[in-house]
């Protein structure tokens, strides 16, 4: 008697939302919104340029739980559109090009680093940090 083996799938959820804030106090925010809304302009004739704010970006298919959300990124060569999360494998496997962060005082060097060498080892080209305290 051969026992029929029968694949079980499962489809994996790529959650929308992180339940972080977008920003941890209003300078913050409204540099992030600075940035983003510059960059949208800037960028505004270009329908494959695609610029997000806090959007949560999965690099590897099958991984819901590697993930990042960026304050502002930018990925060249990625139509315009909304997005509930940049999902990598589905944006040709482009990776954001540009990233932007924006401190906040809750922000410590070892969670801003972490970001950094997930940006670096998941293909972000360009990585700003910006501290809005120490404007000059």
């Amino acid at each position: 008697m051969v026992k029929e083996l029968r694949a079980t799938h499962r489809e994996i959820i790529y959650p929308d939302s992180n339940g972080q804030p977008i920003a941890g106090n209003t300078v913050q925010f409204r540099w992030i919104m600075v940035i983003y809304h510059n960059l949208v302009w800037l960028f505004g004739e270009n329908p494959e340029v695609f610029v997000a704010g806090h959007l949560l970006w999965y690099p590897v298919q099958g991984d819901n739980k590697l993930r990042q959300a960026p304050d502002v990124m930018v990925s060249f060569g990625v139509p315009k559109g909304d997005r509930g999360s940049y999902q990598q494998w589905k944006e040709n496997n482009i990776a954001p090009q540009v990233v932007f962060e924006i401190l906040s005082p809750g922000n410590t060097l070892k969670k801003m680093s972490k970001k950094r060498l997930f940006y670096d080892r998941y293909g972000v080209e360009e990585y700003y940090l910006y501290d809005p305290e120490k404007m000059i």
